[in-house]
């Protein structure tokens, strides 16, 4: 069923879940930002994998193997950002996680690599001082921030206290 639609050239539209009373949006595929969005070890492990468009699993564990590979053979003295096919990998090491982003050819680098920061940075607030375990034992909270700071591909929000405000709020919930 749908919704409403911003009008223009790139339009957005608004569609509402056909089982419940959820909405979303349908962004066009040339506004998403990020396309994947991976968490992986030096053993090249994959801890968290998001997608943002259309990926068949045969093609995801091929797509991550290679990924992964090209970001753990560089060495520290290279860039960060490197190409990979028709877009762009921007990656950053935390101990023994790598995050790595994959975004569109035409994105800014350096936004992409203060965002992966920033992600860090909310895990370290929630988790005090986040380790791989924490990631691999509270999957479902990882994927709730990534969630509230990523919509559709597209970065909605990078205030610290607003994202995690609602796991906050929950867990207090789970507490009493």
């Amino acid at each position: 069923m749908s919704g409403a639609q911003v009008s223009g050239a790139n339009s957005l539209s608004l569609d509402r879940h056909p089982s419940a009373h959820h909405y979303w949006f349908n962004w066009p595929e040339e506004k998403k930002i990020i396309k994947f969005f991976l968490m992986v070890n030096k053993q090249g492990q994959t801890r968290l994998s998001k997608y943002y468009e259309h990926v068949e699993i045969n093609k995801c564990t091929l797509l991550e193997t290679e990924v992964i590979k090209s970001c753990l053979s560089r060495s520290n003295e290279q860039c960060s950002f490197t190409e990979y096919k028709d877009f762009k990998l921007i990656y950053r090491q935390y101990a023994a996680l790598f995050i790595v982003v994959g975004v569109n050819d035409t994105e800014n680098e350096m936004a992409i690599y203060e965002f992966i920061h920033n992600f860090v940075e909310v895990l370290d607030d929630y988790f005090s001082r986040v380790s791989e375990l924490d990631i691999m034992f509270n999957l479902d909270k990882v994927h709730f921030i990534l969630d509230e700071m990523v919509l559709n591909g597209c970065i909605v929000k990078t205030n610290r206290a607003r994202i995690l405000a609602p796991l906050l709020i929950l867990h207090k919930m789970s507490d009493n």
